[in-house]
Protein backbone atom coordinates (compact mmCIF):
# COMPACT_ATOMS: atom_id res chain seq x y z
CA UNK A 1 0.00 0.00 0.00
CA UNK A 2 0.97 3.84 -0.40
CA UNK A 3 2.29 5.25 2.24
CA UNK A 4 0.75 8.50 2.97
CA UNK A 5 1.32 11.30 5.67
CA UNK A 6 -2.52 12.42 6.55
CA UNK A 7 -5.60 11.02 6.32
CA UNK A 8 -8.73 13.60 5.42
CA UNK A 9 -12.16 12.14 6.37
CA UNK A 10 -15.46 13.98 5.42
CA UNK A 11 -18.31 13.00 7.21
CA UNK A 12 -21.47 11.95 4.53
CA UNK A 13 -24.41 10.60 6.49
CA UNK A 14 -27.38 12.59 5.19
CA UNK A 15 -27.73 15.69 7.39
CA UNK A 16 -24.06 15.96 7.01
CA UNK A 17 -24.96 15.89 3.14
CA UNK A 18 -27.58 18.02 3.48
CA UNK A 19 -25.57 20.55 5.24
CA UNK A 20 -23.36 20.51 1.84
CA UNK A 21 -20.31 17.48 2.43
CA UNK A 22 -20.02 16.72 -1.14
CA UNK A 23 -19.16 20.04 -2.05
CA UNK A 24 -16.61 20.27 0.91
CA UNK A 25 -15.44 16.86 -0.64
CA UNK A 26 -14.95 18.04 -3.84
CA UNK A 27 -13.11 21.49 -2.42
CA UNK A 28 -10.83 19.40 -0.66
CA UNK A 29 -9.54 17.20 -3.87
CA UNK A 30 -9.22 20.61 -5.37
CA UNK A 31 -7.24 22.26 -2.83
CA UNK A 32 -4.86 19.00 -2.20
CA UNK A 33 -4.11 18.82 -5.90
CA UNK A 34 -3.87 22.99 -6.28
CA UNK A 35 -0.69 22.63 -3.07
CA UNK A 36 0.86 19.55 -4.59
CA UNK A 37 -0.03 17.06 -2.01
CA UNK A 38 -1.92 14.80 -3.71
CA UNK A 39 0.74 11.79 -3.34
CA UNK A 40 0.94 12.96 0.62
CA UNK A 41 -2.59 13.36 1.21
CA UNK A 42 -5.48 10.56 0.99
CA UNK A 43 -8.83 12.37 1.31
CA UNK A 44 -12.25 10.05 1.49
CA UNK A 45 -15.98 9.85 2.77
CA UNK A 46 -17.29 8.06 5.71
CA UNK A 47 -20.30 7.46 7.29
CA UNK A 48 -22.23 8.20 10.18
CA UNK A 49 -20.05 9.22 12.60
CA UNK A 50 -21.67 9.97 15.52
CA UNK A 51 -22.80 13.68 15.54
CA UNK A 52 -25.28 15.30 13.58
CA UNK A 53 -25.08 18.57 15.11
CA UNK A 54 -21.48 20.37 13.66
CA UNK A 55 -21.48 18.52 10.06
CA UNK A 56 -20.00 18.30 7.89
CA UNK A 57 -17.15 17.09 10.11
CA UNK A 58 -13.64 16.53 8.46
CA UNK A 59 -10.99 14.71 10.68
CA UNK A 60 -7.44 14.56 10.09
CA UNK A 61 -5.22 11.86 10.79
CA UNK A 62 -2.79 11.24 12.37
CA UNK A 63 -3.71 13.80 14.46
CA UNK A 64 -6.76 13.16 15.42
CA UNK A 65 -8.15 17.07 14.94
CA UNK A 66 -11.49 17.33 14.26
CA UNK A 67 -12.87 20.28 12.42
CA UNK A 68 -16.63 21.00 11.51
CA UNK A 69 -19.10 22.55 10.85
CA UNK A 70 -17.22 22.86 7.48
CA UNK A 71 -18.08 25.01 4.42
CA UNK A 72 -16.33 24.60 1.34
CA UNK A 73 -14.97 28.29 1.79
CA UNK A 74 -13.46 27.28 4.64
CA UNK A 75 -11.58 24.33 2.87
CA UNK A 76 -8.82 26.37 1.20
CA UNK A 77 -7.60 28.01 4.80
CA UNK A 78 -7.62 23.95 6.14
CA UNK A 79 -5.41 22.63 3.80
CA UNK A 80 -2.82 25.69 3.84
CA UNK A 81 -2.70 25.97 7.41
CA UNK A 82 -3.23 21.93 8.35
CA UNK A 83 -1.74 19.77 5.52
CA UNK A 84 0.17 22.84 4.05
CA UNK A 85 2.06 24.86 6.67
CA UNK A 86 1.38 22.17 9.39
CA UNK A 87 -0.80 23.87 11.84
CA UNK A 88 -4.10 23.37 13.74
CA UNK A 89 -6.64 25.54 11.48
CA UNK A 90 -7.85 26.53 15.34
CA UNK A 91 -10.81 28.90 13.74
CA UNK A 92 -11.92 25.52 12.34
CA UNK A 93 -11.92 23.32 15.30
CA UNK A 94 -14.96 21.63 16.71
CA UNK A 95 -14.71 22.45 20.30
CA UNK A 96 -14.42 19.17 22.27
CA UNK A 97 -18.00 20.21 24.22
CA UNK A 98 -20.07 19.88 21.15
CA UNK A 99 -18.02 16.54 19.91
CA UNK A 100 -18.09 14.52 23.69
CA UNK A 101 -19.81 11.30 23.79
CA UNK A 102 -20.12 8.89 20.74
CA UNK A 103 -17.67 10.72 18.72
CA UNK A 104 -14.83 9.67 20.77
CA UNK A 105 -13.46 6.96 18.79
CA UNK A 106 -12.04 8.95 16.26
CA UNK A 107 -10.12 10.78 19.17
CA UNK A 108 -9.24 7.37 20.46
CA UNK A 109 -6.98 6.78 17.09
CA UNK A 110 -4.71 10.05 17.48
CA UNK A 111 -1.61 9.54 17.10
CA UNK A 112 -2.53 6.81 13.97
CA UNK A 113 -3.42 6.88 10.55
CA UNK A 114 -6.72 4.29 10.39
CA UNK A 115 -5.28 2.33 7.66
CA UNK A 116 -4.83 -1.70 7.09
CA UNK A 117 -1.96 -3.02 8.85
CA UNK A 118 -0.86 -6.27 7.12
CA UNK A 119 0.47 -9.19 8.78
CA UNK A 120 -1.51 -11.78 7.67
CA UNK A 121 -1.77 -10.20 3.88
CA UNK A 122 1.56 -8.94 3.90
CA UNK A 123 2.59 -10.47 0.82
CA UNK A 124 -1.04 -11.29 -0.69
CA UNK A 125 -0.89 -9.13 -3.93
CA UNK A 126 2.66 -8.26 -3.85
CA UNK A 127 4.44 -11.38 -4.71
CA UNK A 128 3.42 -13.77 -7.72
CA UNK A 129 2.04 -16.36 -5.36
CA UNK A 130 3.49 -19.43 -8.02
CA UNK A 131 7.08 -18.13 -7.52
CA UNK A 132 9.55 -19.60 -4.06
CA UNK A 133 12.24 -17.30 -5.04
CA UNK A 134 9.87 -13.85 -4.82
CA UNK A 135 8.54 -15.55 -1.48
CA UNK A 136 11.76 -15.97 -0.33
CA UNK A 137 13.11 -12.50 -1.33
CA UNK A 138 10.49 -11.12 0.83
CA UNK A 139 11.82 -12.74 3.99
CA UNK A 140 9.93 -16.13 3.29
CA UNK A 141 11.24 -19.22 4.88
CA UNK A 142 13.64 -17.33 7.55
CA UNK A 143 11.06 -18.17 10.34
CA UNK A 144 11.51 -21.79 9.41
CA UNK A 145 14.95 -21.34 9.20
CA UNK A 146 15.21 -19.82 12.68
CA UNK A 147 12.85 -22.03 14.47
CA UNK A 148 15.11 -25.26 13.21
CA UNK A 149 18.64 -23.72 13.94
CA UNK A 150 17.95 -21.43 16.82
CA UNK A 151 14.96 -22.86 18.73
CA UNK A 152 14.16 -26.24 20.35
CA UNK A 153 10.07 -27.36 19.92
CA UNK A 154 9.27 -26.03 23.44
CA UNK A 155 11.41 -22.71 22.82
CA UNK A 156 8.64 -22.33 19.61
CA UNK A 157 5.75 -23.02 20.92
CA UNK A 158 7.03 -20.41 24.29
CA UNK A 159 7.19 -17.77 21.91
CA UNK A 160 3.69 -18.49 20.14
CA UNK A 161 2.16 -18.37 23.70
CA UNK A 162 4.09 -15.50 24.85
CA UNK A 163 2.65 -13.62 21.39
CA UNK A 164 -0.85 -14.07 22.86
CA UNK A 165 -1.74 -15.20 19.37
CA UNK A 166 -5.27 -16.88 19.63
CA UNK A 167 -7.50 -19.30 16.73
CA UNK A 168 -8.81 -17.11 14.48
CA UNK A 169 -11.56 -19.93 13.18
CA UNK A 170 -14.03 -17.97 15.43
CA UNK A 171 -13.69 -19.82 19.27
CA UNK A 172 -10.38 -17.49 20.13
CA UNK A 173 -8.58 -20.52 22.26
CA UNK A 174 -4.86 -19.56 22.73
CA UNK A 175 -3.14 -21.29 19.77
CA UNK A 176 0.13 -21.51 21.99
CA UNK A 177 -1.96 -23.61 24.26
CA UNK A 178 -3.42 -25.76 21.80
CA UNK A 179 0.40 -26.64 20.45
CA UNK A 180 1.52 -27.28 24.07
CA UNK A 181 -1.20 -30.05 23.97
CA UNK A 182 -0.12 -31.68 21.15
CA UNK A 183 3.68 -31.68 22.21
CA UNK A 184 3.30 -33.48 25.21
CA UNK A 185 1.06 -36.25 24.13
CA UNK A 186 3.19 -39.74 24.04
CA UNK A 187 2.78 -40.83 20.49
CA UNK A 188 4.77 -42.68 17.65
CA UNK A 189 3.21 -40.59 15.03
CA UNK A 190 1.84 -36.75 14.57
CA UNK A 191 -0.33 -34.77 12.45
CA UNK A 192 -0.77 -31.15 11.66
CA UNK A 193 -3.78 -30.31 9.92
CA UNK A 194 -5.11 -26.48 8.48
CA UNK A 195 -8.68 -26.34 8.04
CA UNK A 196 -9.04 -24.54 4.99
CA UNK A 197 -12.73 -25.66 4.40
CA UNK A 198 -13.90 -22.20 3.97
CA UNK A 199 -17.67 -22.78 3.66
CA UNK A 200 -18.62 -19.92 5.59
CA UNK A 201 -21.33 -18.24 3.25
CA UNK A 202 -19.79 -14.82 2.08
CA UNK A 203 -16.56 -15.43 3.79
CA UNK A 204 -13.55 -15.29 1.22
CA UNK A 205 -10.66 -14.45 3.45
CA UNK A 206 -8.48 -18.11 3.63
CA UNK A 207 -8.74 -17.94 -0.29
CA UNK A 208 -7.43 -14.82 -0.79
CA UNK A 209 -4.25 -16.14 1.66
CA UNK A 210 -4.26 -19.36 0.04
CA UNK A 211 -4.05 -18.17 -3.95
CA UNK A 212 -1.68 -15.01 -2.92
CA UNK A 213 0.49 -16.55 -0.83
CA UNK A 214 0.44 -19.92 -0.43
CA UNK A 215 3.85 -20.81 0.71
CA UNK A 216 3.00 -18.99 4.18
CA UNK A 217 0.83 -21.66 4.61
CA UNK A 218 3.30 -24.33 3.88
CA UNK A 219 6.27 -22.84 5.71
CA UNK A 220 3.87 -22.23 9.20
CA UNK A 221 3.04 -25.81 8.90
CA UNK A 222 6.27 -26.80 9.14
CA UNK A 223 7.16 -25.06 12.12
CA UNK A 224 4.08 -25.92 13.86
CA UNK A 225 4.79 -29.71 12.95
CA UNK A 226 8.73 -28.81 14.16
CA UNK A 227 6.51 -27.43 17.52
CA UNK A 228 4.51 -30.72 18.11
CA UNK A 229 6.34 -33.34 16.94
CA UNK A 230 4.57 -34.06 13.44
CA UNK A 231 6.22 -35.33 10.64
CA UNK A 232 3.26 -35.15 8.37
CA UNK A 233 0.32 -33.12 7.43
CA UNK A 234 -2.40 -32.34 5.54
CA UNK A 235 -4.20 -29.32 4.53
CA UNK A 236 -8.06 -29.95 3.82
CA UNK A 237 -9.42 -27.18 1.35
CA UNK A 238 -12.26 -26.17 -0.01
CA UNK A 239 -13.39 -28.48 -3.22
CA UNK A 240 -14.23 -25.46 -5.06
CA UNK A 241 -11.37 -23.72 -4.67
CA UNK A 242 -9.68 -24.79 -7.64
CA UNK A 243 -6.65 -22.25 -7.82
CA UNK A 244 -5.77 -22.61 -4.40
CA UNK A 245 -5.29 -26.53 -4.55
CA UNK A 246 -3.30 -25.55 -7.95
CA UNK A 247 -1.14 -22.96 -6.01
CA UNK A 248 -0.77 -25.24 -3.07
CA UNK A 249 0.03 -28.53 -5.19
CA UNK A 250 2.75 -26.01 -6.81
CA UNK A 251 4.51 -24.60 -3.56
CA UNK A 252 4.48 -27.92 -2.08
CA UNK A 253 6.55 -29.08 -4.44
CA UNK A 254 8.40 -26.32 -5.19
CA UNK A 255 9.36 -26.46 -1.23
CA UNK A 256 10.17 -30.03 -1.60
CA UNK A 257 12.62 -29.00 -4.25
CA UNK A 258 14.47 -26.51 -1.95
CA UNK A 259 15.03 -28.49 0.48
CA UNK A 260 12.38 -27.09 2.74
CA UNK A 261 9.79 -29.95 2.99
CA UNK A 262 11.21 -34.11 2.91
CA UNK A 263 14.01 -35.44 5.03
CA UNK A 264 16.27 -33.61 7.08
CA UNK A 265 15.06 -29.83 6.30
CA UNK A 266 17.70 -27.30 6.62
CA UNK A 267 20.63 -29.64 6.85
CA UNK A 268 18.24 -30.65 10.60
CA UNK A 269 17.02 -34.27 12.07
CA UNK A 270 13.72 -32.98 11.01
CA UNK A 271 11.52 -34.72 8.19
CA UNK A 272 7.69 -33.50 7.41
CA UNK A 273 5.88 -33.93 4.76
CA UNK A 274 2.66 -32.43 3.53
CA UNK A 275 -0.47 -33.59 1.12
CA UNK A 276 -3.19 -31.74 -0.21
CA UNK A 277 -6.87 -33.10 0.66
CA UNK A 278 -9.79 -31.79 -1.56
CA UNK A 279 -12.87 -30.89 0.38
CA UNK A 280 -16.38 -33.11 0.79
CA UNK A 281 -18.73 -30.03 -0.13
CA UNK A 282 -20.25 -30.16 2.77
CA UNK A 283 -20.40 -27.35 5.48
CA UNK A 284 -19.88 -29.51 8.47
CA UNK A 285 -16.35 -30.57 7.42
CA UNK A 286 -15.39 -27.04 8.70
CA UNK A 287 -15.69 -29.17 12.21
CA UNK A 288 -11.97 -30.61 13.22
CA UNK A 289 -13.28 -33.56 13.86
CA UNK A 290 -16.16 -34.03 11.06
CA UNK A 291 -13.12 -32.89 8.59
CA UNK A 292 -10.52 -35.84 9.85
CA UNK A 293 -13.56 -38.10 9.24
CA UNK A 294 -13.15 -36.91 5.89
CA UNK A 295 -9.82 -37.24 5.97
CA UNK A 296 -10.01 -40.94 6.57
CA UNK A 297 -12.39 -41.65 3.82
CA UNK A 298 -15.61 -41.33 6.18
CA UNK A 299 -19.06 -39.52 5.80
CA UNK A 300 -18.15 -35.87 7.81
CA UNK A 301 -19.63 -36.42 10.89
CA UNK A 302 -18.73 -34.85 13.68
CA UNK A 303 -16.77 -37.43 16.71
CA UNK A 304 -18.09 -37.02 20.19
CA UNK A 305 -15.67 -35.70 22.42
CA UNK A 306 -14.27 -35.64 24.37
CA UNK A 307 -11.12 -37.67 23.33
CA UNK A 308 -10.37 -34.72 21.05
CA UNK A 309 -7.76 -34.59 17.99
CA UNK A 310 -4.80 -32.78 20.36
CA UNK A 311 -4.83 -36.68 21.78
CA UNK A 312 -6.70 -38.85 18.73
CA UNK A 313 -7.37 -36.84 16.23
CA UNK A 314 -6.29 -38.54 12.72
CA UNK A 315 -6.25 -42.22 12.38
CA UNK A 316 -6.26 -42.35 16.47
CA UNK A 317 -2.65 -40.25 16.25
CA UNK A 318 -2.41 -36.71 18.29
CA UNK A 319 -3.50 -34.10 15.80
CA UNK A 320 -2.52 -30.12 15.36
CA UNK A 321 -5.39 -28.70 13.93
CA UNK A 322 -5.57 -24.65 12.95
CA UNK A 323 -6.94 -22.57 10.33
CA UNK A 324 -5.76 -20.43 7.79
CA UNK A 325 -5.98 -17.08 9.29
CA UNK A 326 -3.72 -18.51 12.26
CA UNK A 327 -1.11 -20.56 10.45
CA UNK A 328 -0.58 -17.37 8.15
CA UNK A 329 0.53 -15.71 11.69
CA UNK A 330 2.74 -17.51 12.86
CA UNK A 331 5.91 -17.23 10.63
CA UNK A 332 5.77 -13.51 11.11
CA UNK A 333 5.49 -13.85 14.98
CA UNK A 334 8.70 -16.56 14.68
CA UNK A 335 10.53 -13.89 12.49
CA UNK A 336 10.14 -10.58 14.52
CA UNK A 337 8.94 -11.92 17.94
CA UNK A 338 6.55 -11.86 20.17
CA UNK A 339 6.90 -8.34 21.92
CA UNK A 340 6.85 -7.47 18.27
CA UNK A 341 3.65 -8.98 18.06
CA UNK A 342 1.85 -7.34 20.98
CA UNK A 343 2.39 -4.45 19.85
CA UNK A 344 -0.74 -4.80 17.30
CA UNK A 345 -4.35 -5.41 18.50
CA UNK A 346 -5.53 -5.63 22.23
CA UNK A 347 -3.95 -6.78 25.13
CA UNK A 348 -6.08 -10.06 25.60
CA UNK A 349 -6.43 -10.05 21.77
CA UNK A 350 -3.00 -9.18 20.15
CA UNK A 351 -2.54 -9.04 15.81
CA UNK A 352 -4.76 -8.06 13.65
CA UNK A 353 -7.84 -9.44 12.23
CA UNK A 354 -8.67 -10.25 8.21
CA UNK A 355 -12.65 -9.66 7.64
CA UNK A 356 -14.93 -9.54 4.51
CA UNK A 357 -17.20 -6.94 4.35
CA UNK A 358 -20.45 -7.50 2.76
CA UNK A 359 -23.87 -6.01 2.42
CA UNK A 360 -24.94 -2.23 2.63
CA UNK A 361 -22.03 -0.47 2.51
CA UNK A 362 -20.21 1.86 -0.16
CA UNK A 363 -17.02 -0.73 -0.23
CA UNK A 364 -17.21 -3.94 0.44
CA UNK A 365 -14.06 -6.26 0.10
CA UNK A 366 -11.16 -7.76 2.10
CA UNK A 367 -9.25 -5.80 5.24
CA UNK A 368 -6.84 -6.74 7.91
CA UNK A 369 -7.18 -4.53 11.10
CA UNK A 370 -5.95 -4.35 14.43
CA UNK A 371 -7.81 -6.20 16.91
CA UNK A 372 -10.05 -4.01 18.74
CA UNK A 373 -11.21 -1.65 16.13
CA UNK A 374 -14.96 -0.95 16.32
CA UNK A 375 -17.79 -2.35 14.14
CA UNK A 376 -18.07 2.19 13.35
CA UNK A 377 -15.00 2.45 12.29
CA UNK A 378 -14.86 -0.64 9.73
CA UNK A 379 -18.34 0.55 8.52
CA UNK A 380 -17.14 4.48 8.42
CA UNK A 381 -13.42 3.91 7.54
CA UNK A 382 -13.11 0.34 5.64
CA UNK A 383 -16.54 0.18 4.26
CA UNK A 384 -16.86 4.27 3.28
CA UNK A 385 -19.96 4.51 5.10
CA UNK A 386 -23.92 3.16 3.97
CA UNK A 387 -24.52 2.68 0.76
CA UNK A 388 -27.33 5.04 -0.37
CA UNK A 389 -26.72 7.25 3.25
CA UNK A 390 -28.81 4.68 4.60
CA UNK A 391 -28.98 3.99 8.44
CA UNK A 392 -27.33 1.15 10.00
CA UNK A 393 -28.95 -1.20 11.75
CA UNK A 394 -27.41 -4.68 12.30
CA UNK A 395 -24.48 -6.51 11.33
CA UNK A 396 -23.76 -10.06 11.50
CA UNK A 397 -20.52 -11.31 12.58
CA UNK A 398 -18.53 -14.55 11.26
CA UNK A 399 -21.06 -16.10 9.14
CA UNK A 400 -23.72 -17.87 9.36
CA UNK A 401 -23.12 -19.22 12.81
CA UNK A 402 -22.15 -15.63 14.05
CA UNK A 403 -24.14 -13.13 16.22
CA UNK A 404 -26.44 -10.36 14.44
CA UNK A 405 -24.75 -7.41 16.36
CA UNK A 406 -27.37 -4.34 16.69
CA UNK A 407 -26.63 -0.55 16.43
CA UNK A 408 -26.22 -0.03 20.44
CA UNK A 409 -22.70 -1.89 20.77
CA UNK A 410 -21.14 -1.15 17.47
CA UNK A 411 -18.80 0.84 19.49
CA UNK A 412 -17.66 -2.33 21.57
CA UNK A 413 -14.22 -2.90 20.53
CA UNK A 414 -14.16 -6.26 18.46
CA UNK A 415 -11.58 -8.42 20.26
CA UNK A 416 -12.74 -12.20 21.43
CA UNK A 417 -13.37 -10.74 25.42
CA UNK A 418 -15.16 -7.03 24.55
CA UNK A 419 -17.63 -9.40 22.54
CA UNK A 420 -17.80 -11.88 24.90
CA UNK A 421 -18.50 -9.42 27.60
CA UNK A 422 -20.86 -7.80 25.48
CA UNK A 423 -22.83 -11.14 25.11
CA UNK A 424 -21.78 -11.61 21.49
CA UNK A 425 -19.17 -13.36 19.48
CA UNK A 426 -16.69 -12.22 17.07
CA UNK A 427 -16.65 -15.43 14.78
CA UNK A 428 -14.48 -16.54 12.18
CA UNK A 429 -14.71 -12.77 9.99
CA UNK A 430 -17.70 -12.08 8.01
CA UNK A 431 -19.32 -8.93 8.32
CA UNK A 432 -22.84 -8.61 7.14
CA UNK A 433 -23.69 -5.16 7.44
CA UNK A 434 -27.33 -4.26 6.76
CA UNK A 435 -29.48 -0.87 6.55
CA UNK A 436 -33.16 -0.83 7.85
CA UNK A 437 -34.83 -2.20 4.96
CA UNK A 438 -33.51 -5.84 6.39
CA UNK A 439 -35.98 -7.74 8.03
CA UNK A 440 -34.75 -9.64 11.33
CA UNK A 441 -37.30 -12.47 11.34
CA UNK A 442 -36.48 -12.79 7.29
CA UNK A 443 -32.77 -12.64 8.08
CA UNK A 444 -32.99 -15.80 11.04
CA UNK A 445 -35.12 -17.89 8.73
CA UNK A 446 -32.61 -17.81 6.03
CA UNK A 447 -30.29 -18.85 8.39
CA UNK A 448 -31.82 -21.05 9.71
CA UNK A 449 -32.69 -22.49 6.27
CA UNK A 450 -29.19 -22.90 5.97
CA UNK A 451 -28.79 -24.39 8.96
CA UNK A 452 -31.62 -27.38 8.49
CA UNK A 453 -29.73 -28.40 5.37
CA UNK A 454 -26.28 -28.38 6.39
CA UNK A 455 -26.91 -30.57 9.62
CA UNK A 456 -25.28 -33.71 8.96
CA UNK A 457 -28.48 -34.91 10.97
CA UNK A 458 -26.16 -37.20 13.07
CA UNK A 459 -27.59 -35.69 16.31
CA UNK A 460 -31.13 -35.56 17.06
CA UNK A 461 -31.20 -32.08 18.86
CA UNK A 462 -29.43 -30.32 15.88
CA UNK A 463 -31.51 -32.25 12.89
CA UNK A 464 -35.15 -31.82 14.17
CA UNK A 465 -34.12 -28.87 16.10
CA UNK A 466 -32.99 -26.78 13.17
CA UNK A 467 -36.12 -27.51 11.15
CA UNK A 468 -38.70 -26.82 14.06
CA UNK A 469 -37.29 -23.56 14.48
CA UNK A 470 -37.43 -22.79 10.34
CA UNK A 471 -40.89 -23.67 10.26
CA UNK A 472 -41.96 -21.75 13.47
CA UNK A 473 -39.72 -18.37 11.92
CA UNK A 474 -41.52 -19.16 8.65
CA UNK A 475 -45.21 -19.19 9.91
CA UNK A 476 -43.96 -16.05 12.00
CA UNK A 477 -43.38 -14.24 8.54
CA UNK A 478 -46.35 -15.44 7.35
CA UNK A 479 -48.21 -14.07 9.65
CA UNK A 480 -49.53 -17.48 10.92
CA UNK A 481 -47.14 -16.67 14.15
CA UNK A 482 -48.48 -16.79 17.85
CA UNK A 483 -46.29 -15.84 20.99
CA UNK A 484 -45.89 -18.91 22.75
CA UNK A 485 -43.07 -19.34 19.45
CA UNK A 486 -41.25 -17.28 20.81
CA UNK A 487 -40.77 -19.72 24.03
CA UNK A 488 -40.84 -22.21 22.03
CA UNK A 489 -37.71 -20.68 20.09
CA UNK A 490 -35.87 -19.74 22.94
CA UNK A 491 -36.38 -23.50 24.15
CA UNK A 492 -35.24 -24.68 20.71
CA UNK A 493 -32.48 -22.62 20.81
CA UNK A 494 -31.08 -23.57 24.55
CA UNK A 495 -31.33 -27.37 23.21
CA UNK A 496 -29.39 -26.73 20.47
CA UNK A 497 -26.51 -25.11 22.36
CA UNK A 498 -26.95 -27.65 25.40
CA UNK A 499 -27.34 -30.85 23.61
CA UNK A 500 -26.22 -30.87 20.07
CA UNK A 501 -22.87 -32.64 19.30
CA UNK A 502 -21.01 -29.65 17.56
CA UNK A 503 -20.52 -26.13 16.57
CA UNK A 504 -22.92 -26.16 13.98
CA UNK A 505 -25.69 -27.09 15.99
CA UNK A 506 -24.39 -25.39 19.21
CA UNK A 507 -24.56 -22.07 17.44
CA UNK A 508 -27.29 -22.53 14.98
CA UNK A 509 -29.79 -20.86 17.85
CA UNK A 510 -27.65 -17.56 17.58
CA UNK A 511 -29.96 -15.67 15.64
CA UNK A 512 -32.81 -16.52 17.49
CA UNK A 513 -31.81 -15.50 20.61
CA UNK A 514 -30.13 -12.14 19.22
CA UNK A 515 -33.18 -10.84 17.27
CA UNK A 516 -35.21 -11.85 20.35
CA UNK A 517 -32.85 -9.72 22.52
CA UNK A 518 -32.30 -6.86 20.37
CA UNK A 519 -35.28 -6.77 17.96
CA UNK A 520 -37.99 -8.24 19.95
CA UNK A 521 -40.76 -5.59 19.20
CA UNK A 522 -39.61 -6.03 15.29
CA UNK A 523 -40.64 -9.69 15.83
CA UNK A 524 -43.61 -9.60 17.77
CA UNK A 525 -44.71 -6.62 15.25
CA UNK A 526 -45.57 -10.11 12.77
CA UNK A 527 -47.76 -11.57 15.47
CA UNK A 528 -49.77 -9.24 16.93
CA UNK A 529 -50.21 -6.14 13.96
CA UNK A 530 -49.59 -9.26 11.16
CA UNK A 531 -47.48 -6.68 9.42
CA UNK A 532 -43.81 -6.92 8.52
CA UNK A 533 -42.05 -3.45 9.44
CA UNK A 534 -39.85 -3.21 6.37
CA UNK A 535 -42.31 -4.92 3.95
CA UNK A 536 -40.27 -7.65 3.14
CA UNK A 537 -41.87 -10.83 4.67
CA UNK A 538 -44.91 -12.31 2.01
CA UNK A 539 -47.70 -11.01 4.31
CA UNK A 540 -47.35 -7.59 4.14
CA UNK A 541 -47.82 -5.13 1.07
CA UNK A 542 -46.64 -2.06 3.07
CA UNK A 543 -44.31 -0.74 5.54
CA UNK A 544 -45.16 1.32 8.76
Amino acid sequence: MKAIRSMVLVSSDPKSMESGAQAVFHQLQHEINAFGLQDEISVSMIGDVGRHDVVPLVIVYPEAIIYGPVTPDDVHFLVEEHLYKGRVASRLQASLRELSGRIAWLSARKGTLPAEQRIVLERAGVIDPTSIDEYIIHDGYQALGKALTSLTPAEVIGEIEKSGLRGRGGAGFPTGVKWGFVARTKGDKKYVICNADESEPGTFKDRLILEGDPHSIVEAMTIAAYAVGADEGYIYVRGEYYLAQERLRNAIEQARQMGFLGNNIFGTPFNFELHIHSGAGAYICGEETALIESIEGKRGEPRARPPYPTTHGLWGKPTLVNNVETLANISPIIRNGPAWYRSFGTPSSPGTKVYTILGNVNVTGLIEVPMGITLREVIAIYGKGMKDNASFKLAQTGGSSGSIIPASIQDTPMDFDSFNLAGVALGSGALLICNEETCVVDLARVLLNFFRKESCGKCNPCRIGNQRAFDTLTNISEGTGTLQDLDDLLEISDNLYQLSNCGLGQTAGTPIKDILNYFRAEVEAHIRLKVCPTGICPMSGRRI
